[in-house]
């Protein structure tokens, strides 16, 4: 009956999965349960494995929050956001901590007295807004590109470096989203800049008709003697742009590749109450660059749950000759810049049903703001500024909560992030959080100290769901408290002499 788990030694100490034994998997804990648990003249005359499996996954969940070691942790380098978003699998935090050059952890304490609240949209005589706006309808974000790109779009371009000399790019700068090109001839291709895209998905459910609206700029790019004409839309599509940048004048350079369809009008799929496409757009003439705000109001898009976003920058360079002295790729300090857009917007003019977030802080409100540009209490070494210690000196209500310089932190449940005190920004964090044991198909196991809980939380669970076998609810109640308790005294590990040692330094009395 030796090596159940059929590992060898070899086996084990060649490998990586160490300590494995100590565990058994849920799909062993369903099967076992199946075959011991379930049957004729047994204690569950009949049970579909999808029930029985149901109550283990609810097991393993339960047990998962009290009983099983199971926190997990994760480690992030603060940004100056002072935001961390929460795990994909978290339930609930046991302790945020900051470490530091040594490794040593500094515990962060919870703060009640700020919050990140969702901050309604009110008009100037104090009412509330309900208009629509750009940044109100689901995730339209950073419409006027005050911050980073691919925070809050999704770029589809050769690089985000603006002044690459081998492909252009597309950037915000001062303000702006910009776009550079470059030409070239050979390797059968002629005459070929990218095609820069930027695009961002919009909820507009319930939503009738929106109108859209930018300032756009269009630039001519001059190489040797030949003008080519900028060319730069904005508006409304169905579908994700395609993924691809490619834009080619000639055959194909790139194997497997074609010229990128972001550059047809059609992608633009929606139209407006009088049938135009959904889009604005500005061309770049012989008589120099085109700047404007143009708007295109009533775009139907009641048939749609989610629309995109989407802005095309790319530069007409099919009117240069097939030469070598046309090529520009690499030759040049710099590529050609052309093209720009800001201030999008996204608005309608119909009513919103729900409460609508102010414009600039759908996501950080202005308590939030404040907050984190502050200095807070933590910072205070001496804890004896005039906020806390009027009388100078003096301890007189002291909270221990803020007699600490380590730093705090709130958790914004609305939101799923961490927001942290400006004292912590830059610091290693680490937050310690207990998930469900669900999380992944490799965390769905049970250490064999619990292995009897398990089965007893689902005798128990099924029994008592069932219209038979009432009577041995009691019992199997009792039984599945047992069985738990045993299993928290076994995974807690007490050690008579790591106890011991604990203890010898703590004779002194401590008051309550």
């Amino acid at each position: 009956m030796g090596l159940l788990d059929n590992i060898t030694h070899q086996e084990y100490y060649q490998g990586n999965d160490y300590g494995s034994y100590q565990f058994v998997s849920l799909e062993d804990i369903i099967n076992q349960f199946m075959v011991v648990y379930v049957g004729e003249n047994k204690v569950i005359p009949k049970a579909k494995r999808l029930d029985v499996a149901f109550h283990a996954q609810r097991a393993m969940q339960e047990l998962s929050f009290d009983t099983f070691k199971s926190v997990k942790s994760q480690q992030i380098s603060l940004p100056p956001t002072l935001v961390m978003p929460l795990p994909h699998d978290y339930v609930g935090y046991t302790k945020l901590s900051w470490v530091d050059t040594s490794g040593i952890k500094h515990l962060l304490y919870p703060t009640n007295n700020t919050s990140n609240p969702f901050q309604i949209a009110q008009n100037s005589d104090g009412k509330y807004n309900f208009d629509f706006v750009s940044s109100t309808i689901g995730v339209l974000e950073n419409s006027d590109f005050s911050s980073s790109l691919t925070d809050s779009w999704s770029v589809i371009s050769s690089t985000s470096n603006i002044n690459s000399i081998y492909g252009g790019g597309m950037d915000i700068v001062d303000g702006k989203l910009k776009t550079s090109f470059i030409t070239t001839n050979g390797s059968g291709a002629v005459n070929w800049g990218f095609v820069h895209t930027a695009y961002q998905a919009i909820d507009v459910s319930g939503v009738n008709y929106l109108d859209i609206s930018a300032l756009g700029t269009a630039d001519n790019v001059v190489t040797v003697d030949v003008t080519s004409p900028g060319v730069l839309r904005f508006g409304l599509s169905t579908q994700e742009p395609e993924n691809n940048y490619i834009n080619n004048g000639g055959s194909n350079p790139f194997p497997n590749a074609s010229t990128s369809g972001n550059i047809n009008t059609s992608i633009f799929d929606l139209t407006d109450v009088d049938g135009n496409p959904s889009y604005v757009g500005w061309l770049a003439t012989a008589g120099g660059s085109e700047s404007s705000t143009k708007e295109l109001p009533s775009i139907d898009v009641s048939s749609h749950q989610t629309v995109y976003a989407v802005v095309v920058s790319y530069v007409d360079f099919t009117n240069l000759p097939n030469s070598s002295v046309y090529h520009t790729r690499g030759d040049a300090s710099s590529p050609a810049f052309a093209n720009s857009i800001d201030d999008l917007l996204v608005t309608t003019s119909e009513a919103s049903r729900s409460l609508i977030p102010e414009f600039g802080n759908e996501k950080n409100s202005s308590t939030w703001n404040s907050y984190k540009a502050g200095t807070p209490s933590e910072n205070q070494d001496d804890y004896q500024d005039d906020t806390y210690w009027p009388m100078e000196g003096s301890r007189y209500g002291l909270d221990p909560q803020q007699a600490q310089a380590n730093g705090s932190f709130y958790i914004d449940d609305r939101l799923g992030r961490v927001h942290f005190s400006s004292n912590i920004s830059g610091k290693t964090v680490i937050l310690d959080y207990i998930s469900d044991s669900l999380g992944t198909d490799g965390e769905m196991q049970v250490h064999k100290f619990a292995e009897e809980a398990m089965y007893k939380y689902i005798s128990h669970a099924i029994i008592s769901g069932s219209s038979y076998g009432q009577q041995l609810v009691p019992r199997l109640t009792k039984e599945k408290f047992a069985a738990i308790r045993k299993a928290k005294l076994r995974l807690s590990n007490i050690k008579l002499e790591e106890l011991t040692q604990i203890l010898r330094g703590k004779s002194k009395q401590i008051k309550h």
